[in-house]
């Protein structure tokens, strides 16, 4: 009973001063709070609880195979990694979500302070029509005040018969016809801009009745240019019917000098930019002039003329 009291007593002597003792106070760093209460509870609670020196050592070697356990390098650095793992994953996540809500801000800034594109080219285009409308009507403003300028030149008469005849229906009348020789000068003062002039009837006429009659025919006139202009005006068998009494005739000529007018429009148009911008002119002339029998083929002067 000595000896096994004296082993008691040896074995309790000896746990304290036992070297494998210190590693019952080492706690893992790899696990929380909460497990590391139940580790130091369970390593306290163990040593107490074992009433005999193999039971203590058996105490021991669980509490060192527990804590082994939990202490292997592997398992640490298995959860080591996993929590940095777990960590990096959510920086990466939170900073994925970061750079997208502020992404999403800068949107909003910018659909706030900016305009969408659409507008930015409908703005372009109606300031294009705009600055070209704009420049259109400046040319066309222009152009309007380079006018062409029509001068009548001269007339000359080329036959004037006056004799009896009938008309389509059999009415009995006067019959005139003539030929005459008109010529005026067309200047275009445009100067950058070119004119085209259209056809036009020219009206030769006695007492309202028209007696013959000319065409101008087409043409372009360039710009700071001039031409003369040369008509022929005729007329064949024209009845005179109740017009023609004071008109005294002698073998088919007349006998005294016949007044006669002169009217007709000169059209011309410009093509200033393309067929945009396509300015109108018109001027209307009328002339009055004597035919004198005794000045045939002679050129007489258009002075007496008037323009609109």
């Amino acid at each position: 009973m000595s000896m096994h009291a004296k082993t008691d007593s040896e074995v309790t002597s000896l746990a304290p001063s036992s070297p494998n003792r210190p590693v019952y106070y080492v706690q893992s760093p790899s696990r929380d709070s909460h497990d590391g209460e139940k580790t130091t509870n369970s390593f306290h609670s163990t040593p107490i609880l074992s009433p005999m020196g193999s039971p203590g050592r058996h105490s021991r070697d669980s509490s060192s195979t527990r804590f082994s356990g939990s202490l292997k390098p592997g398992s640490q650095k298995s959860s080591n990694g996993s929590r940095r793992h777990h960590q990096r994953k959510g920086e990466k996540q939170w900073k994925e979500f970061d750079a997208i809500e502020e992404e999403g801000l800068l949107d909003q800034e910018g659909g706030r302070k900016g305009w969408p594109r659409r507008c930015y080219v409908l703005a372009f285009i109606v300031g294009f029509f705009v600055l070209f409308t704009f420049f259109s009507l400046i040319l066309w403003g222009a152009s309007r005040n380079q006018k062409p300028v029509v001068s009548m030149k001269s007339i000359s008469f080329d036959r004037f018969f006056v004799q009896a005849g009938s008309d389509a229906s059999g009415v009995a009348t006067e019959m005139v016809t003539m030929n005459s020789t008109v010529k005026f000068i067309f200047r275009n003062t445009g100067t950058f801009f070119g004119v085209h002039v259209s056809s036009t009837p020219l009206d030769l006429s006695f007492s309202q009745l028209t007696l013959a009659t000319g065409t101008i025919k087409n043409f372009y006139q360039s710009r700071k240019s001039k031409r003369t202009v040369t008509v022929m005006v005729r007329g064949e068998n024209i009845p005179l019917y109740g017009g023609g009494s004071d008109l005294g005739s002698k073998e088919g000529k007349p006998t005294a000098p016949v007044p006669l007018k002169l009217d007709f429009v000169v059209k011309a148009r410009a093509y200033v930019l393309g067929r945009l911008v396509k300015p109108k002119f018109h001027t209307s002339i009328q002339c009055l002039m004597v035919m004198n029998p005794l000045k045939m083929n002679v050129t007489l002067s258009l002075n007496n003329c008037t323009y609109h």
